[in-house]
């Protein structure tokens, strides 16, 4: 005869350590799934977030539905998904730009560690280093040349202080040693214009809005700031390569649950993402947006999340940027 208290004892460490499988990650998803952006229509992280959201939704059997919720450091989105239920049903577009903001801001509605069971990573995005075309800097070299002789002189620009460009541009100076001014400005289309007029020489911008520029002959790529070259630009090289030994510096969007999401929908959604990720009209549609589609583990993007915090922080600390 079974003991029942030894069973009820044995099902209860058996549920503990996840040995019974759960019957709503069994059956999920049930519903449609909501998958907040903390940025507006348009922009590279929403149009990732869409394309993938699509293929998704064709092997899910469930709507993937993609809400905008910006604001700064996307804050207002990812205290909705930190404070949602834990059942796979909110879901959250995590980027750089949240752990910028772990640093950025004096204080957040959530932790960005803990408050997040992270998913995977569905892509890279580049930042450009881009001089006029008529302009006698061609290459990473020459532009530190220029920097070392003209001290003070070099101005870069970038769109607005504490976004992915900005800091970017600062850690450039600080790896490089350089005496150079960093000029913010409100937009890519402002950073373009006040390049071209020889306001700044030289200008950090992502590399999605610079390639047309480029292919129309008003700007010239130096160098991208990831640790490898963009498959569509393979002469291209990296800041690293070309001078500035251990730089590297991207934007890059992944998905993140609420805590305490149960493992086998994290693992689903992972498994899920991981496949749209390999699809050629994904891989496609979003090289052509400046993005290397990149699925991971949760665990890798978890450290991902926590190394860019530690790595941002310092940047954001020499750099003696006021915490907003």
């Amino acid at each position: 005869m079974v003991n029942v208290k030894r069973f009820l004892a044995a099902l209860v460490a058996m549920v503990a350590l996840g040995a019974v499988p759960d019957v709503h990650a069994q059956s999920y998803p049930t519903k449609p799934i909501r998958l907040l952006v903390g940025f507006g229509p348009g922009g590279v992280a929403d149009l990732t977030a869409r394309t993938v959201a699509q293929k998704l939704s064709e092997q899910l059997g469930q709507q993937i539905l993609v809400e905008n919720r910006p604001s700064a450091g996307g804050i207002i989105a990812a205290e909705a998904v930190a404070k949602a239920e834990p059942d796979g049903y909110t879901l959250l577009v995590l980027t750089n730009g949240n752990a910028v903001s772990a640093s950025l801001f004096k204080s957040l509605p959530f932790d960005a560690v803990r408050d997040f069971a992270p998913v995977s990573t569905l892509g890279f995005f580049d930042v450009a280093v881009v001089v006029n075309a008529d302009s006698k800097i061609r290459s990473i070299q020459e532009l530190l040349a220029y920097a070392k002789t003209n001290p003070g002189k070099l101005n870069i620009g970038t769109i607005n202080i504490g976004s992915t460009q900005h800091l970017s541009a600062e850690l450039f100076k600080s790896m490089a040693a350089l005496d150079a001014t960093t000029v913010p400005y409100k937009g890519s289309p402002a950073v373009i214009t006040a390049l071209r007029g020889n306001d700044v020489q030289v200008a950090f911008e992502m590399l999605a809005p610079v390639i047309p520029q480029a292919k129309g002959g008003a700007v010239r790529i130096l160098a991208i700031t990831s640790d490898r070259r963009f498959p569509a630009l393979p002469d291209v090289p990296t800041v690293a390569e070309s001078g500035v030994a251990g730089y590297q510096a991207s934007s890059w969007n992944g998905i993140a649950a609420p805590a305490k999401t149960p493992r086998a929908i994290v693992d689903r959604l992972n498994k899920e993402i991981a496949t749209a990720l390999a699809s050629p009209d994904v891989v496609k549609r979003l090289q052509d947006l400046g993005v290397t589609a990149h699925a991971s583990t949760p665990e890798e993007l978890g450290k991902l999340l926590a190394s860019d915090i530690q790595k941002w922080g310092r940047v954001i600390e020499q750099a003696k940027i006021e915490k907003q």
